[in-house]
């Protein structure tokens, strides 16, 4: 097991590992901007080191910087977090070659799953249904007119090296395929260095379901169910819960049972998220691999009441893992809402400053998740997120019931945030039935 890690992040996440890790009796370095300078998660931290001004692309994207901090605060392994360099094959590359630890997946294994194309090809190969559409990347618009009246409109034009809905576009016609694919193209260049794009059918009105894995070095390959994630705005989660409510058991089993495949296929390990679609016909098909931890992990969490970070460290130290598949039970509803920093009245505009006061919510089966307190300024230069508030209990209406009560009880004073939205959400019809799509958001506010 290691003696010291490196955290490759900020925030939440950051304090999040060095927990995980102070229970394991690791010690923790941790990095800082000059933007995160002062914040209190860092003094919790044996060795803090600043690596670059406020901007990012200046402190936590810079891979020769982190590597410096990581030799000089003496570590074995680096664990990146969600974000930030959390899926670059390059940065998990050189920390191989500097003899240090990636705390993630081998970067070869990154790299082809971090292609959508390529990841689509192994999920064929592994028998796991992908959403119909082109063989490989669009060599041009006529390739795509073709695919498109082969598999009907509308249709998705994607990005090879997309996410967060970046280079992606929908087209009805053959008029608006054209000019989809050239701001798909170029949207994807700026976004990702990237302009490859492929096409598939669009699913109406689609379910986006997850399943959480973890896989060892030893050939062992679990999952740990789903996690429904459909309440989202501009293709970025709001709510996630688990288990997905009104998904047919067979359905679940089969999905489960193809993200396994997949992995395997892939010679995955560490944990990771495969994600899917489902339409309404509860049809479920493969889009992409997540090759880190997930914003979402403590839903899945309290489900299981598996230490996912924990899980992450002992597999990269080499550690079989200590369960089987049918070791894994979940049990009871846990739901979890993103605390962000925006005005949900005006369009969900960022809403960074001072928090004069802050109140926790607590009680049975309520658990928050956050580097935020009171006097804490939020700075403007990354994302939102201030915390992430999740609650356990023995069914989905006792969980909608407690995430209400903690809603309600939460106080973040001085900023805006979005827990008033996440108390309409959770009170409206849809919602309490389980009938939430991807667009639900959009149609309904």
């Amino acid at each position: 097991m290691y003696n010291r890690i490196l955290i490759a992040n900020r925030g939440e996440i950051a304090l999040r590992i060095i927990r995980a890790c102070k229970e394991m009796g690791i010690e923790t370095v941790a990095v800082f901007s000059e933007g995160d300078r002062g914040s209190a998660y860092l003094d919790l931290a044996d060795e803090a080191y600043c690596v670059g001004p406020a901007k990012s692309a200046q402190s936590y994207l810079k891979i020769d910087r982190i590597i410096s901090a990581a030799e000089v605060g003496n570590v074995e392994a680096i664990h990146p977090g969600y974000g930030f360099l959390a899926e670059n094959a390059h940065f998990n590359e050189v920390c191989r070659s500097c003899k240090i630890d990636f705390i993630g997946p081998s970067p070869e294994a990154m790299e082809m799953l971090g292609d959508k194309n390529q990841a689509r090809s192994i999920a064929r190969q592994a028998k796991v249904p992908v959403v119909p559409g082109s063989a490989g990347l669009l060599q041009d618009e006529d390739e795509a007119c073709q695919v498109a009246e082969e598999i009907g409109y509308p249709v998705l034009i994607k990005a090879t090296a997309g996410g967060g809905g970046k280079g992606m576009r929908v087209a009805a016609n053959e008029m608006n395929l054209k000019t989809a694919i050239s701001q798909a193209r170029t949207e994807a260049e700026a976004s990702f260095g990237n302009a490859g794009v492929y096409l598939e059918k669009f699913i109406e009105r689609p379910r986006h379901v997850e399943v959480q894995m973890l896989a060892d070095h030893h050939g062992n390959v679990v999952h740990l169910w789903e996690r429904e994630c459909s309440t989202q705005r501009r293709h970025q989660k709001l709510i996630e819960e688990s288990p997905a409510p009104n998904l047919p058991k067979k359905t679940r089993e089969e999905m489960c049972s193809a993200a396994v495949r997949l992995l395997k296929k892939a010679n995955y390990t560490n944990a990771g998220t495969v994600e899917f679609i489902v339409d309404q016909e509860n049809n479920f098909y493969f889009i992409e691999v997540n090759a880190r931890i997930q914003v979402e992990h403590p839903v899945t969490e309290m489900v299981t009441g598996i230490d996912l970070i924990r899980s992450q460290i002992e597999i990269a130290s080499g550690e079989p893992l200590p369960m089987r598949q049918k070791d894994i039970v979940c049990k009871g509803a846990a739901i979890e809402c993103r605390i962000n920093a925006e005005d949900s009245d005006h369009n969900f505009q960022p809403c960074p400053g001072v928090i004069k006061q802050m109140f926790v919510p607590g009680g049975l089966g309520v658990r928050f998740d956050s580097h935020a307190h009171t006097g804490y300024t939020v700075p403007p230069h990354y994302d939102s997120m201030i915390g992430k508030l999740i609650v356990h209990q023995p069914t989905r209406a006792e969980a909608i019931a407690c995430m209400l009560r903690a809603l309600e009880e939460l106080r973040v004073e001085g900023i805006a945030t979005t827990a008033v939205f996440h108390r309409k959400v959770l009170r409206h019809n849809d919602f309490v039935e389980g009938l939430v799509d991807t667009g639900f958001v959009e149609r309904t506010w």
